[in-house]
């Protein structure tokens, strides 16, 4: 499959918006596509959970690949999402939990601080996370089965 075909869901709020706007210009670049959930300008009163939360769900529906979600510090992108079932997002800053947490975990939502990643990382880790496959050993599905019962208990 080539990156063309895969749709990467993106969004952020005032405080991740400028790197919202260069990560969406890299993505097209690595041939990737990427849906824009919001914001689409830069308005210091809007609030993450409207954009994250539309994001996350075209996350667990399986209508965008994987998704990318950014706020000030990514914390409250990341709470945000987990609430969405079928989701495992998680804030990064290094490149090492990028792909591991995919690779491991099956995460198919990166959290970034807008105000704390520098573009230059930014592309770093959201390269890894893209690149990386799920390994799917037993021991991994076995702690997914178990996240995944937790959810239908909700």
């Amino acid at each position: 499959m080539s990156n063309e075909s895969l749709k990467i869901g993106i969004c952020a709020d005032h405080g991740g918006f400028e790197l919202k706007e260069s990560l969406k210009a890299f993505l097209i670049k690595n041939q990737f596509e990427p849906i824009d959930f919001g914001a689409k300008e830069l308005d210091d009163t809007d609030d993450f959970p409207d954009y994250v939360i539309p994001l996350a769900r075209a996350v667990g529906s399986g209508a965008v690949c994987r998704g990318i979600a950014i706020c000030g510090s990514g914390v409250g992108a990341c709470i945000a999402a987990n609430k969405v079932s079928g989701v495992r997002a998680a804030l990064i800053t290094e490149c090492f939990s990028a792909h591991q947490g995919v690779e491991d975990d099956d995460m198919n939502l990166i959290c970034l601080g807008g105000r704390i990643t520098g573009y230059a990382s930014a592309e770093e880790l959201v390269l890894a996370f893209l690149n990386a496959r799920f390994i799917g050993a037993e021991r991994h599905l076995r702690r997914l089965k178990k996240i995944r019962d937790i959810e239908n208990k909700i």
